[in-house]
């Protein structure tokens, strides 16, 4: 299988790109974020995700190896497909994503093209034992982690986005929407150092009673 494509960028459609790899051209499918990206005649590099049904082989590609086992575990859900999974890493990057589903921001899940209430609390609910999976333990986690966390923060990385994860669940269940708990959570980790669940809940409150 095609795990990984290093190669020029030949052409870019709606929902393709089409990469030279030393002569051999790749047509991979990807979300309109990762393709707005590409830049024929550029070097590129995609994780691939490579599916194979009876009547065709089909190549899916990320901008990285995190995002496509978010791609594989979204279509671990009953009802979910390539077509819905990239939907939604449209709207929900990895983090985000990790967000949602520890929020079951159902909402949040649904803006996804394609995506209606129902799929979205299925993926909300089947997602709930397996978030940790998004999380990882992989240097790519870590690298996002460390670029989303707050200048000066040290510590693990899934310990802070699980923190962050805690914070977000604890507004929603008091009513907020997803998407603003998941905004004044982030602006109140930007300016504490290694907030635990309890004092970052309390920050993101006043950031939004003074929104």
């Amino acid at each position: 299988m095609i795990g990984r494509l290093k190669g020029t960028v030949v052409s870019v459609s709606e929902d393709t790109v089409l990469i030279d790899v030393m002569g051999v051209g790749y047509e991979a499918y990807g979300s309109p974020r990762t393709l707005q990206k590409m830049v024929v005649g550029e070097g590129v590099i995609l994780s691939i995700e490579t599916i194979v049904r009876e009547d065709m082989i089909r190549l899916y590609g990320f901008d990285g190896e995190l995002e496509r086992q978010c791609f594989r575990l979204l279509q671990s859900v009953q009802g979910v497909g390539a077509k819905h999974a990239l939907a939604i890493l449209q709207v929900l990057p990895p983090a985000d994503l990790y967000d949602a589903i520890a929020a079951e921001d159902v909402t949040a899940i649904s803006r996804a093209h394609g995506v209606g209430k129902k799929i979205a609390q299925r993926i909300a609910t089947e997602l709930q034992s397996k978030v940790g999976s998004i999380a990882g333990t992989g240097r790519e986690f870590a690298a996002l982690s460390a670029k989303n966390a707050p200048a000066g923060k040290e510590g693990d990385a899934d310990i802070f986005m699980a923190t962050r994860a805690d914070a977000v669940s604890a507004l929603a269940n008091l009513g907020y929407e997803g998407i603003e708990a998941r905004r004044a959570v982030a602006q109140a980790a930007e300016a504490m150092d290694s907030p635990g669940v309890e004092a970052l809940i309390k920050a993101a409150l006043k950031e939004l009673a003074a929104a």
